[in-house]
């Protein structure tokens, strides 16, 4: 889960779940479409990207509660690895229809490896961790943390972004929020701070991955779609090695974890993807990114309707703080 942003700001993803830049997918596909695409609609229905970013924000929220179940009959590798498997097939398969080709140049496929495991391998794997011991509201919650990281990130990796008081001051509310959730006046009793460590550890690989496709890849002229693919594909070869030495192989395939998972890899992941190349298309990565706001809502109502996560008060205001402090650090000022 993620969406589309620049890679100076980073966004919520992949994956889950959240889940931008370049041809990443985190937990869908990131793009870094701010330079190649005009942040205006194109001249379709204006009701078209209304939907696509409902259904969007519906499948980045269920990624979390995908991965819950997922790990309910499955070991975290082993859904991580149906996730990007099932995202590669659906890619591929739309892939062949477009009549497009996968890149060629073995420079663009060593590239595409390192971000499919810092964009999709990685964080992916986290997350599911994570979600053994953490509620997937917590998860959440830490996934909209990317554009805080990815500003601190930016400031440091990318000499032409220069910080404002504007995204200073939403860094310092992001992570108050943070803290805010997690309840630290209490000393984070109630807690699992391995689980959290690990779920906020994937929100930093996110926009880690995209400073460094902005770098390499930004370049690139091979499609989203084509890029995306190479990289699901990566991500899959990389976790099915790792996953055939660490983890022994399943013996049941209850019904719900495998519809999870398969739901995480083909709606999460692939058809998320689509849903957001086509938004950003229509009305520029300025809007599209707006899904990242919606997520930690969708993903908590889902995993206290769904799961009967308990929530305190300090988790829906945390998160509120969250977003506002990621709202602050991506606006820019107003030009007179």
């Amino acid at each position: 889960m993620s969406t589309t942003t620049d890679a100076s700001t980073g966004s919520a993803a992949s994956s889950s779940a959240a889940p931008a830049p370049s041809p990443s997918l985190a937990p869908a596909g990131h793009r870094d479409t701010s330079r190649s695409h005009p942040d205006r609609p194109a001249p379709r229905r204006a009701s078209a990207w209304q939907v696509r970013f409902a259904l969007l924000c519906l499948v980045w929220g269920f990624s979390f509660l995908f991965i819950k179940l997922g790990t309910e009959g499955f070991a975290p590798l082993q859904v991580t690895l149906g996730r990007v498997a099932f995202g590669a097939l659906v890619l591929l398969v739309f892939l062949v229809i477009k009549r497009e080709r996968l890149p060629r140049s073995a420079r663009t496929w060593g590239h595409l490896a390192v971000a499919a495991f810092l964009l999709n391998a990685l964080p992916f794997s986290l997350f599911a961790y994570a979600e053994l011991t953490i509620p997937s509201t917590l998860a959440s919650i830490c996934n909209a943390t990317s554009p805080l990281w990815g500003m601190l990130l930016s400031i440091v990796a990318l000499s032409e972004d220069r910080p404002t008081r504007r995204r200073v001051a939403g860094l310092g509310l992001g992570f108050l929020g943070v803290l805010t959730v997690l309840g630290a006046w209490q000393g984070f009793s109630g807690v699992d701070l391995t689980g959290t460590a690990m779920a906020l550890g994937a929100s930093l690989s996110y926009p880690v991955g995209w400073i460094y496709v902005r770098r390499t890849l930004a370049r690139d002229q091979h499609s989203h779609l084509a890029m995306s693919s190479t990289q699901l594909l990566l991500a899959t070869v990389q976790l099915a090695i790792v996953t055939a030495l660490f983890t022994p192989m399943p013996t049941a395939f209850p019904l719900v974890p495998v519809l999870a998972v398969f739901g995480l890899g083909a709606l999460g992941t692939g058809v998320a993807f689509l849903l957001q190349y086509g938004m950003v298309a229509e009305v520029g990565p300025t809007t599209a990114q707006m899904v990242t706001y919606f997520i930690p809502v969708i993903a908590t109502a889902a995993g206290v309707a769904l799961l009967n996560e308990h929530l305190t008060w300090n988790t829906p205001v945390g998160a509120l703080i969250v977003l506002a402090g990621a709202a602050l650090t991506q606006s820019k000022p107003r030009t007179p």
